[in-house]
């Protein structure tokens, strides 16, 4: 029950139309049961029997029925009470059912916007580990299961519930022997009904849970579809559907099943009642203790009761089913996150860009740690390059800084403040994000590119843009910055979303960037573009970027190596090249190639093949890319 007792806290908010809407619960009961009551009445003052009296054989004085004494009037007027009943009661009905959509639909609009709100505030330690497919399922299916249960089920159950008491309570006043014996199958129908749902609530939950998985596998085909038919695996995700949707069909036939069998049980029950009704009750008329138009009050009660009983199984499978989603609901709604804003957490002020990591430790599970004492002081305005193999911690330095996780051990300061002891609001303001795989939101390129700054001038959203090398492609689209983008940036190139991406960081102006340094799968001359891009947007800021390209290492005023979590080199390119270790085993492996490509470049016309830092160690321009466009070559001397 405490999953029913939580839902209140959502019927609080309209507790007047809920109260309305149980009054019309109470007149149309009312009127359903006041019916009967009405042609009993007729029948006893409107029509007055005409006896005879005749003599049996035994000399016995007995009177028969030779015909009726009708008050027209009479039967007028309560002909036409059952008439005004039988209106009443539908719009008693029509309120009910209209309010009861309505409280419905409102219900879960706000649930819905409960489980998203908790899901933007929870850390990526849960998303790291829920299935997009079950979150799915959850806030849609099991959210209208909510709607069902407040519309169909508790305000049905308490329909039902009223008309059982009045035909009761009536019966008992009639007559409370056979009251007594209509009432045998009530405690019958509520034991079985109370079994019934005890044996449907795990059905249902596994039900849910099995649609959940239906979901994600088709949420898993359909965006990865690219990937399955380059492996021409479409056959094996149907097959993987298939099984998913056939155990679904399987489960929904099982409960259908259980419910088939106890449907009729309840009508049979609800018929034998009213067949024994009958007849005691013409046993009691035989006797004189009972009128002819009270055994047919009776039985027009229990007639009245059949259709609420039979419905009574739909209510309890309602009920089931509710209970069975309000706890997958309530799991995504009481969801913490790890990271947590400590009370009374201050506002970071404009971050001037001084970021140290003090000896700090972390890992994703207690007994594996990624991280070991680690240390970076990063002055403001320097680059940090972050260099090592896969695993060894380079990501997760980068995801410390704006608290997507808390660290386990150590401190992580932002001049001077400990990222901790800020709001998370004011810190993520300070720190601009370029993740290696682009998101774009479906919507137009401005929209995209103004995603952190939503009031964000035309004219600030093209300097962006300019500087982000990709203003001239927007241009050249048939709508421009009003060019529609499909799901994920389906309809731009990898490069072209990269510059986007970059735009819409450079439009917050943050003090701290972040970088993911991944240009190894485009063409020469997008890497070109974004290197220009990166140039623009790493001037003057503190960067921290998980380097992969020489030109970005060779820039670093930092090169932090990394091995299995620790810190086992730092220095700049020149240094650690002097050096023996991890960074020169991998610049002979990846970079060397990399570093003899920009030395062709650099010796074209007037060139001589010079590092690109000048003789004092400050960043030199490094010639134009051969590939790139010539207007960018005049226009930008070749920075990169």
């Amino acid at each position: 029950m405490k999953y029913l007792l939580r839902l209140v806290h959502y019927l609080r908010p309209y507790k007047w139309q809920l109260l309305l809407a149980w009054v019309c619960v109470l007149v149309a009961g009312a009127f359903v049961m006041i019916s009967p009551l009405a042609i009993r009445y007729a029948i006893d003052f409107g029509l007055k029997p005409v006896e005879e009296a005749y003599q049996t054989s035994s000399g016995e004085t007995r009177y028969r029925l030779i015909g009726l004494d009708g008050n027209e009037r009479l039967l007028v007027f309560a002909g036409l009470g059952v008439i005004l009943f039988a209106v009443g009661r539908g719009i008693a009905a029509f309120g009910q059912q209209f309010l009861g959509e309505s409280i419905g639909q409102r219900v879960a609009y706000d649930i819905r916007n409960d489980i998203y709100n908790n899901l933007q505030r929870l850390s990526y330690a849960y998303h790291d580990k829920v299935e997009s497919g079950q979150v799915m399922s959850r806030a849609t299916q099991d959210v209208e299961a909510i709607r069902m249960f407040i519309n169909m089920g508790a305000l049905r159950l308490g329909y039902v519930v009223l008309i059982l008491l009045i035909a009761v309570a009536g019966m008992l006043v009639i007559n409370w022997q056979l009251a007594l014996i209509s009432s045998l199958s009530l405690p019958i129908l509520a034991w079985r009904s109370i079994l019934v749902s005890s044996r449907m609530r795990p059905i249902w939950t596994q039900i849910q849970q099995n649609q959940a998985e239906v979901t994600q596998v088709a949420e898993e085909g359909l965006t990865g579809i690219r990937v399955v038919k380059a492996f021409s695996r479409e056959p094996f995700e149907s097959e993987k559907f298939r099984e998913k949707a056939q155990q679904q069909a399987d489960l929904n036939y099982y409960q259908a099943t259980q419910m088939a069998r106890h449907q009729p049980l309840m009508q049979g029950i609800s018929a034998a009642q009213i067949g024994l009704t009958v007849g005691v009750g013409s046993l009691l008329i035989a006797r004189g203790s009972l009128s002819a138009a009270d055994l047919l009050t009776f039985t027009l009660w229990l007639n009245l009761l059949q259709l609420p009983v039979r419905t009574l199984g739909f209510v309890i499978n309602i009920v089931a089913r509710c209970i069975s989603s309000a706890e997958r609901v309530f799991e995504l709604i009481d969801a913490q996150s790890a990271v947590q804003e400590k009370p009374g957490a201050q506002a970071l002020p404009t971050a001037q860009g001084n970021v140290v990591f003090d000896r700090v430790s972390f890992g994703y599970e207690s007994a594996s740690p990624v991280l070991s004492e680690v240390s970076i002081s990063a002055r403001p305005g320097e680059v940090i390059a972050l260099l090592g193999p896969t695993g060894s911690g380079k990501s997760t330095i980068v995801n410390l800084i704006p608290r997507f996780y808390d660290v386990s051990e150590g401190r992580v300061l932002i001049d001077g403040h400990d990222v901790r002891d800020v709001t998370l609001e004011s810190l993520r303001r300070n720190i601009g994000i370029v993740q290696q795989d682009v998101f774009l939101f479906i919507g137009t390129i401005r929209d995209n590119i103004s995603y952190g700054k939503p009031g964000a001038t035309q004219d600030e959203i093209e300097r962006a843009a300019k500087a982000a090398r990709i203003h001239d492609f927007i241009e050249s689209l048939p709508y421009g910055y009003d060019e529609w983008v499909g799901e994920r940036g389906v309809t731009l190139s990898g490069g072209q979303k990269q510059r986007i991406a970059i735009a819409r960081t450079l439009l917050l102006d943050p003090k701290i960037l972040i970088f993911d340094d991944s240009t190894s799968s485009v063409d020469a001359q997008t890497e070109f573009l974004i290197q220009q891009a990166l140039h623009e947007l790493m001037e003057g800021r503190t960067t921290f970027v998980i380097a992969q390209r020489l030109r970005t290492i060779m820039r670093a005023d930092q090169i932090i190596v990394l091995d299995r979590g620790r810190v086992v080199q730092r220095g700049r390119h020149a240094e650690l090249l002097q050096q023996e270790g991890l960074y020169r085993r991998i610049y002979d492996l990846e970079l060397k190639d990399q570093e003899e490509a920009l030395g062709r470049v650099a010796a074209g016309p007037g060139g001589d093949g010079s590092s690109p830092r000048g003789a004092d160690g400050s960043h030199a321009p490094v010639p134009a890319h051969p590939l790139a466009p010539p207007q960018v070559r005049a226009s930008e001397g070749g920075a990169s």
